[in-house]
């Protein structure tokens, strides 16, 4: 005859991974609506940019030019295209290992923005020409100049990885961890029992 559990731990387990879920959830909902965005522009840029000049708007702010890029910023390793698909295989990876433990809103929305980018770009190098792992990146926004002479000619993809590496950047500065916890409270935790040896 075995032991009937304790009482409410089915509960207790359920509750202590719903965090977890919630976050995994969320860092999936973000990462597929800018995967979705960046496919989305970059059709809606082939179908209306090519073969035109690029267009205008605010006044010179932005640009909208259609450019295909072999390498990362500012065409940086344009020699080397088959390395960026690794790379992104690493990330996706390292964000995968992430989740295992991730319990915090704001770091799966960083997570996901980064997945989302990282995978807008992979499909590039993967499925466009030229061909596969050597696909050139479709970009088509530049900023104060047409042709990205002031800033490297970008797309959502790379928006979404910048903001997202931002954000974590962030999160890292305030000691917001992926667990959920924050590095003051664990510090405060940790120097109370010293504090009442003190007193004491």
């Amino acid at each position: 005859m075995t032991a009937a559990p304790p009482a409410g731990s089915d509960t207790t387990e359920s509750g202590a991974g719903a965090p977890r879920r919630k976050a995994v959830g969320l860092l999936l909902g973000v990462s597929l609506f800018a995967l979705l965005a960046d496919l989305g522009t970059k059709q809606l840029a082939l179908a209306e940019l090519t073969g035109r000049e690029p267009v205008s708007v605010l006044g010179g702010a932005v640009y909208f030019s259609l450019t295909r890029n072999s390498g990362a910023a500012w065409s940086i390793g344009s020699d080397h295209t088959w390395i960026f698909p690794i790379i992104t295989f690493l990330v996706i990876g390292w964000i995968a290992w992430m989740a295992l433990r991730l319990r915090s809103l704001p770091w799966a929305v960083s997570l996901g923005l980064v997945l989302g980018g990282a995978l807008g770009n992979l499909l590039d190098r993967l499925f466009r020409a030229p061909g596969h792992f050597v696909g050139h990146v479709v970009d088509m926004i530049s900023l104060f100049d047409p042709y990205g002479q002031v800033w490297p000619v970008f797309n959502l993809a790379d928006s979404a990885l910048v903001c997202g590496v931002v954000l974590a950047v962030f999160l890292e500065l305030t000691g917001r961890q992926r667990d959920g916890s924050r590095l003051r409270d664990e510090k405060r935790d940790d120097a109370a029992p010293a504090e009442q040896r003190e007193s004491a």
